[in-house]
């Protein structure tokens, strides 16, 4: 069964995540270091794992595959699922795929040198937008849709 796994710490799409998930009738896992309240909906459960650099991440590299949704902005863990046959979306509703996921690992590693070189160097993304959430929703509505042919 298609199940819909969120790398769930700091992710603004949370509830979008369970919306989709509920229509369609496919388990939700909020996967996270704690803080969040358990759902009332039986298709959502929040797994909670140790604290710990990538642990969440970890485990759901461990069990997402072909036929699943990941939910990350987490580029490493993106590049593990998409190998596994995963489908990945980034919050914004960008899905990341085998044909774009190693312009995205080169593009942040660059930016990791490039403020390593420069501790003064200021900014960083735009704020996240109700067209995000809007883009993200409309995404993951036909990710689901496809990962649950993926599946069959």
């Amino acid at each position: 069964m298609t199940k819909i796994y969120v790398d769930a710490d700091a992710c603004p799409v949370k509830a979008e995540a369970e919306k989709v998930a509920t229509r369609h009738g496919v388990p939700c896992l909020l996967v996270c270091n704690g803080g969040l309240r358990p759902s009332q909906n039986p298709l959502v459960e929040v797994v909670f794992v140790p604290d710990g650099p990538d642990v969440a991440d970890m485990w759901i590299a461990d069990r997402a595959g072909k036929g699943d949704v990941v939910v990350t902005a987490d580029i490493p863990l993106a590049a593990k699922v998409v190998e596994a046959g995963a489908r990945v979306l980034k919050h914004d509703g960008e899905a990341l795929t085998t044909a774009n996921i190693g312009n995205v690992l080169a593009t942040r590693d660059l930016m990791a040198d490039l403020r390593a070189a420069d501790p003064f160097r200021q900014g960083g993304g735009r704020p996240f937008s109700k067209a995000d959430r809007s883009r993200f929703l409309d995404a993951l509505e036909r990710a689901v849709t496809a990962a649950k042919r993926d599946k069959a």
